[in-house]
């Protein structure tokens, strides 16, 4: 009777270590940016997170995707609830992608400069990698404007030592008929080209 107890124990060890082993090496990629990479207009699994999530599965990755972007957040915003979305996802690399309607409302670049480096610092206190994912602005903001927010991404990298993707909409920056009717989102067709330019440069965090 011992034996078989023994036995039994045994095997509910080992079909539960299996499962254990593979949580534990499971490693997060938080995207924390807003309406651009939230998926607005289109389906969530269309978007350019879940297309990575999908990505980095098929390629037997160990990391995974949370996606906590908000559609309309601003950097103040997004320091705001950065400390807790740390302690919740606890990832090893964070897509750092927000600032574009700090620009879009003429927000201070200082202010957003200030809130971009203390969300950086705050992930890399906590181990996390750093991906910080550029916006640019059109001309109608003003020369000066519009220098300092592209700058502003500059800036915060080479002091924070992070890495950088000056621009997430390049690829289809000059193609209308990527954009939704509004004119500011992406269509669902052209979230596979952002995924392959966000991947450029994620791909040396995540090995």
């Amino acid at each position: 009777m011992f034996k078989k107890l023994v036995v039994g124990l045994l095997l509910a060890i080992l079909l539960v270590l299996p499962a254990k082993v593979a949580m534990a090496a499971e490693k997060r990629i938080l995207v924390y940016g807003d309406s651009l990479s939230a998926g607005f207009g289109i389906a969530v699994r269309e978007s350019w997170p879940a297309l990575l999530g999908q990505r980095l599965k098929a390629q037997g990755s160990v990391f995974v995707v949370a996606n906590a972007s908000i559609s309309g957040e601003t950097t103040a915003g997004g320091r705001a609830r950065f400390a807790a979305a740390l302690g919740q996802f606890k990832p090893a690399v964070v897509i750092l992608a927000l600032g574009a309607n700090d620009g879009l409302r003429g927000l201070p670049v200082p202010a957003m400069r200030e809130n971009l480096q203390a969300m950086a610092r705050l992930a890399k206190q906590a181990g996390a990698r750093v991906l910080l994912v550029g916006m640019r602005l059109p001309p109608n903001y003003g020369p000066q404007y519009t220098r300092d927010f592209d700058a502003a991404y500059r800036d915060i990298a080479k002091a924070e030592k992070l890495a950088l993707l000056p621009f997430l909409l390049e690829p289809i920056a000059l193609e209308r008929d990527a954009y939704q009717a509004d004119g500011l989102h992406p269509t669902a067709a052209a979230q596979p080209k952002i995924l392959d330019h966000v991947w450029g440069a994620l791909k040396p965090l995540v090995g």
